[in-house]
């Protein structure tokens, strides 16, 4: 068995650890997370919808930097996620 396979990282999602697997992207980590990327200005949960940064709908903070679309970036280890929705 592929060694690689088992193995996990660890990223934080609004302060909470989340270990998912190497090679997903921080929507798939957020969504693991049980949260949401953000609200929309009339308070509904949004996510990832279209899965290849054209929508928008993803974007969340990452390490610090806001508006990143989390379907298009990979999780890393110690990594630093925070969605506008809280909720």
């Amino acid at each position: 068995m592929d060694t690689r396979a088992r193995e996990v990282i660890e990223v934080f999602v609004d302060g909470r650890s989340v270990r998912v697997a190497p090679g997903v992207s921080v929507a798939a980590a957020v969504l693991n997370a049980g949260k949401a990327c953000r609200s929309s200005v009339t308070g509904e949960r949004r996510a990832a919808l279209c899965g290849m940064g054209i929508c928008f709908e993803c974007r969340v903070e990452i390490d610090g930097v806001l508006h990143e679309r989390s379907c298009m970036i990979e999780a890393s280890e110690g990594m630093r996620v925070r969605t506008v929705d809280a909720g």
